[in-house]
């Protein structure tokens, strides 16, 4: 007998999150004696709780097919944490009570590392209450820094799009520096981990060649060394290029860009970070600059994506599926890398009760000696994931996108205040 199955999207959205969107409707679609409706999610788990549900099977083939070339996400996204079971056990229950109305036994939630840990707790619970869902979580995150998977979808798009910027700017400011800017920054996405901002050091390859600096979270930042670096540059090369994680943060772990906020999920809002190191060495150092901030153009680019990171993106999404109609509840499906040159992978069930709730950093030998850049061994995990080129289809000079008409599916329960 044929059950419905339920998608989402969770968290900051990437370049090729709907490829894996796509993979996990294209392959329900060819299952059709396993599953049968398949609903999605109206912003994220939000769209359970409140039972705003998407109405999937009333999407064209080719609407679908379009979504693996259409960035953002396409049923929206929410940065919403789902709280602990035993003190917001409603919310869970609430979550079931949904699934049971509309006969949903498969579970789909494409997000982080917190979106790892939803996934878990709502097959826990859902075992607790004697519900048969079947919860599988399909990674995303711009950040790469999940456990266990080799590299995280989203990740390898960044990168393409943060190293030719920097290549790019670099061009730019070499042409200009002996009369005007001697100092560009560039502020990249990662809160905790700097893999972003390691891609950056794939434009160029050694210490005279842009970036001169990448300064990641993983490294305490020191001002002083910072800026006798940024001086040594300029005097012997002209110009100095930095590119700066938006995680940068002294020795204490306090971040150079605290703005003193918190997300929806506890993390500390960030923001402004390159003119904050800008400012810095205008103060002490007295050089012209400019600065840039790279935020949602960096994981919105999908006319700039990697091949590799579109097509690991639908192989996970498809893995998903495969996974759960397996009967292997409580996983995820992760990139193991079999070998760098030629560049091989597979895809491997993950325990969830792994990777929740647990981050990956930058390790230290992916991290220059003097920690202004990476090194080789970091040079040749980094390059594969760029490699390739998945050019969307244009129209008028833009790329197409997909157009989804998005029905609702009819509300069979009273509403739930989140």
């Amino acid at each position: 007998m044929a059950h419905n199955a339920f998608y989402a999207q969770s968290g900051g959205v990437t370049a090729v999150i709907n490829a894996s969107a796509c993979a996990v409707i294209e392959t329900c679609r060819r299952h059709p004696d396993r599953i049968g409706k398949v609903y999605a999610g109206h912003n994220g788990i939000i769209g359970a709780l409140t039972e705003d549900l998407i109405d999937v099977n009333r999407e064209s083939d080719e609407a679908i097919a379009a979504l693996r070339h259409t960035p953002g996400g396409a049923f929206g996204s929410c940065r919403y944490k789902l709280k602990d079971i035993e003190t917001h056990r409603t919310q869970y229950e609430r979550l079931i009570e949904v699934f049971r109305a509309h006969d949903i036994r498969y579970f789909f939630y494409n997000g982080g590392g917190d979106s790892a840990d939803t996934c878990l707790k709502v097959s826990q619970l859902s075992e607790k209450l004697g519900y048969p869902l079947t919860a599988i979580h399909v990674p995303k995150t711009v950040d790469n820094d999940l456990p266990i998977t080799d590299n995280s979808p989203g990740f390898g798009s960044v990168a393409k799009y943060i190293a030719p910027s920097t290549l790019e700017a670099s061009l730019d400011i070499a042409s200009m520096c002996a009369t005007s800017t001697k100092v560009f920054v560039l502020e990249v996405m990662g809160r905790h981990a700097g893999w972003i901002a390691a891609s950056g050091a794939l434009a160029g390859n050694g210490v005279d060649e842009p970036p001169h600096l990448v300064i990641f979270p993983e490294v305490a930042f020191n001002r002083e060394a910072v800026m006798a670096r940024v001086d040594d540059v300029v005097k012997t090369c002209g110009y100095c290029v930095i590119v700066v994680s938006e995680g940068a943060r002294y020795e204490d772990g306090t971040f150079l860009a605290d703005s003193g906020n918190t997300d929806a999920f506890g993390h500390r809002q960030l923001g402004g970070v390159a003119p904050t190191l800008a400012g810095m060495v205008k103060q002490d150092l007295g050089y012209k600059y400019h600065w840039a901030v790279a935020d949602y153009l960096q994981r919105a680019a999908r006319h700039l994506a990697s091949k590799t990171d579109v097509e690991q993106a639908y192989a996970v999404g498809e893995k998903a599926v495969e996974l759960a109609l397996e009967g292997k509840n409580s996983m995820m499906p992760a990139i193991k890398r079999l070998s760098n040159t030629p560049y091989a992978w597979t895809i491997e069930p993950a325990p969830l009760a792994e990777v929740a709730n647990r981050e990956k950093f930058m390790p230290r030998e992916y991290i220059r000696e003097d920690g202004f850049g990476i090194t080789e061994a970091c040079r040749q995990y980094l390059s594969p994931l760029i490699q390739g080129e998945d050019f969307p289809p244009f129209e008028n000079g833009l790329p197409k996108v997909a157009k989804l008409a998005l029905h609702r599916v009819e509300r069979k329960l009273p509403d739930f205040t989140i």
